[in-house]
Parts: C-alpha cells; sequence; structure tokens
C-alpha cells in the first residue's frame, strides 16, 4: 500500500484581509475543511471541489465550497511538481453574490 504524498498549503496574504470579514465562530469549520480537503489529492475532482471553467479575479484554478449551505468559497492553485497548493482567496456566497474582504467579485 503507498502513502500519498501530503501538500503544503500556503495562504496568501490577502487571505487573512478576506477572514476579517467572516464572523470568527466559522474560522475552524474553514481551518479544518481547508486541511481535510487539500491536503492529499487537492486535485481530484469532487461534489463540492471542482476545476473552475474560467478563473475568477484572483487567477485561481480551482474552487471548494462548504459550511452552512455552501456558502464559504476557497479559491486555490495546485502546484504538482513541488506539492503544494496556494490559498487564493477565502469568501461568502451569498445568493448570487461572492463576497471577499467585504467586496463583491462579479461571476
Amino acid at each position: 500500500m503507498s502513502l500519498k504524498q501530503k501538500f503544503v498549503l500556503i495562504y496568501a496574504p490577502l487571505t487573512k484581509l478576506h477572514l476579517k470579514t467572516i464572523e470568527r465562530k466559522y474560522y475552524s469549520l474553514i481551518r479544518a475543511t481547508i486541511e481535510d480537503e487539500l491536503q492529499f489529492e487537492p486535485d481530484v475532482e469532487t461534489r463540492n471541489r471542482k476545476p473552475l471553467k474560467q478563473p475568477v479575479t484572483f487567477e485561481a484554478e480551482w474552487g471548494l465550497r462548504f459550511g452552512p449551505d455552501n456558502r464559504f468559497r476557497v479559491f486555490y492553485d495546485i502546484n504538482i511538481e513541488s506539492h503544494e497548493v496556494h490559498i487564493l482567496a477565502i469568501g461568502v456566497k451569498e445568493r448570487n453574490r461572492l463576497v471577499f474582504g467585504g467586496k463583491e467579485v462579479k461571476l
């Protein structure tokens, strides 16, 4: 049985600003979900983790949705060679609005 190599999670500095606009009670959920979903096989498509058809403002290639009513979004890139996942944005989806750091991003 082969062991899967763990990916290193690298957060963009901008993600700290994104988190400040999210209620503190969700921080542990966000951290745990990112670790659970993206440390092993972040490039495997699932129901809530998909490659993006169009890069969003942050030039991310992948998106992850989770949380109550799937309201949280994490956009990220993967570097397979160095086993790194770059977390580029953490936001909240409210109906047809996607908000990062208090600023709405057009879909």
